[in-house]
């Protein structure tokens, strides 16, 4: 069996990469919209709401490691992750864009980068939430052990 501060220290470097990631993310939606001048959608917007405390809400779980911060940051992880499915799928076509909140501004399907010919942002996003949803579904499953 291990001890307390054992399990506590395997669970350090998964909050860590959540955060990292969650952090990497929010910049690069900073980056984008401030520094290169993109105009985000309405979906990006509230997927940004979703991304941007999880820097904050998962840093104060890192010192000391709490492992009830997945308790606050999972819903927001899955919300995100849920818009950012939709987001995409409305950029692919599957979803029509008359079924999406963006009636004025940027539309959602508008695809504004595409790097390396498929890395769209709503793809970027979905595997941000998806990293960040496995790796805090990892840290319950650890922590519970």
């Amino acid at each position: 069996m291990m001890a307390s501060t054992d399990i506590k220290a395997s669970l350090w470097p998964l909050v860590f990469l959540s955060w990292v990631l969650a952090t990497v993310s929010t910049l690069g939606a900073i980056f984008l919209g401030e520094v290169m001048g993109l105009t985000p959608c309405v979906l990006c917007w509230y997927q940004r709401i979703c991304m941007f405390p999880l820097v904050l809400v998962l840093a104060a779980g890192l010192f000391p490691v709490d492992v009830k911060v997945v308790r606050y940051a999972f819903p927001l992880a899955l919300i995100g992750l849920g818009i950012a499915v939709f987001h995409l799928l409305v950029a692919e076509g599957v979803i029509a864009e008359s079924m999406t909140p963006c009636t004025q501004g940027v539309p959602c399907s508008q695809e504004q980068i595409e790097w390396f010919g498929f890395l769209t942002i709503p793809m970027l996003s979905v595997a941000a939430f998806a990293a960040i949803t496995a790796l805090l579904i990892t840290t319950h499953f650890k922590a519970s052990k």
